[in-house]
C-alpha cells in the first residue's frame, strides 16, 4: 500500500507542474522555483511532514521535499547554533544530495561523448 500511496501522491504534483506548464504562461524554471518555495512555506506552516510520512518517498522526491529539506535543515540549525544556523542549516542539510548529483553528473560526462546541438 505504501507503494500506491507514493505513486498517487508523486503523481499528482507532476500531474500539477505539468498543467501549470501547459495552461500558464509560466517557464519551466519558474514553475521549479515555486515548487521549491512551496516546499519551505507548506515544511514552516506543519503541513509538509504529515504529507511526506503519509506518501514516502512520493511527496520526498519532488522539488517540494527539495524544499522541505532545506527548511527542516534550517530548523535543526537555528535550534543547535542560533541565528547563523539561517545561512548553515540548508546547505548541510542538502549537501550529501547536491554532492551526489554533481558526482553523477560528472561521472555521465566522462563517460558520453558531447556533441554539437545544432
Amino acid at each position: 500500500m505504501n507503494y500506491l500511496w507514493a505513486f498517487v501522491v508523486g503523481g499528482a504534483l507532476c500531474v500539477a507542474g505539468q498543467l501549470l506548464i501547459d495552461y500558464t504562461s509560466l517557464s519551466p524554471a519558474r514553475i521549479l522555483t515555486g515548487y521549491v518555495v512551496a516546499g519551505v512555506v507548506l515544511s514552516a506552516a506543519g503541513v509538509y511532514k504529515p504529507l511526506a510520512d503519509f506518501a514516502g518517498a512520493g511527496a520526498s522526491v519532488p522539488l517540494l521535499g527539495f524544499g522541505h529539506l532545506l527548511a527542516q535543515g534550517v530548523r535543526q540549525a537555528v535550534d543547535a547554533c542560533g541565528l547563523p544556523g539561517i545561512f548553515t542549516g540548508g546547505l548541510t542539510a542538502a549537501s550529501g544530495g547536491i554532492a551526489a548529483s554533481l558526482l553523477f553528473a560528472l561521472g555521465a560526462a566522462l563517460v558520453s561523448k558531447s556533441r554539437d546541438q545544432n
